[in-house]
């Protein structure tokens, strides 16, 4: 079965990361500096089955926009071409770490020429578009995770285009 990007929304109802920055600049502040800090981020996808798939992958963020490159032939771009639905996670380095967690969901679009080459430190930017395929990661909901291990308390910022921003914390475990 495959989604059309109309099927599931649309990309237009979908924000970029410069929105996310306006929206949400506490997100986008700790969520830059997570992903830079990591360099690789995890992608889940559908795969034709309907199961999940879970893969590692570069992103970038050029012009306010959050990108992911993937070779053409891999799974996870196969994926994404025939169902746009993603859910993106910062890598996580241990169990009692402080670094903190960015979750995206939304839907991925393939980038155009112009807005691939913006990304000039990537992987992808030596590579023939028949090589590599770039997406353009539109945002549907944004999340970060904040941990206070000594305090023992979670904070949990949430933005989405139509319910906002809000934060709430609480002790754990």
């Amino acid at each position: 079965m495959s989604y059309s990007v109309a099927a599931v929304g649309g990309a237009r109802d979908l924000l970029d990361w410069r929105d996310l920055e306006i929206g949400a600049p506490e997100i986008a502040r700790l969520g830059a500096a997570r992903l830079d800090s990591a360099r690789v981020a995890m992608i889940g996808t559908v795969r034709p089955d309907g199961s999940q798939g879970i893969s590692p992958i570069e992103r970038h963020i050029a012009d306010g926009h959050l990108l992911a490159g993937a070779m053409t032939w891999s799974a996870k771009a196969s994926d994404l071409r025939r169902d746009p639905r993603y859910t993106l996670h910062s890598s996580v380095t241990g169990p009692d770490s402080d670094e903190g967690e960015l979750k995206l969901r939304g839907l991925a679009v393939q980038a155009d020429a112009d807005l691939r080459i913006q990304a000039t430190d990537s992987w992808w930017s030596a590579q023939p578009s028949d090589k590599a395929i770039v997406f353009l990661l539109r945002i549907g909901q944004a999340l970060f995770v904040g941990w206070d291990i000594p305090r023992g308390e979670m904070t949990v910022h949430r933005w989405s285009p139509s319910g906002g921003y809000r934060r709430t914390a609480r002790t754990y475990p």
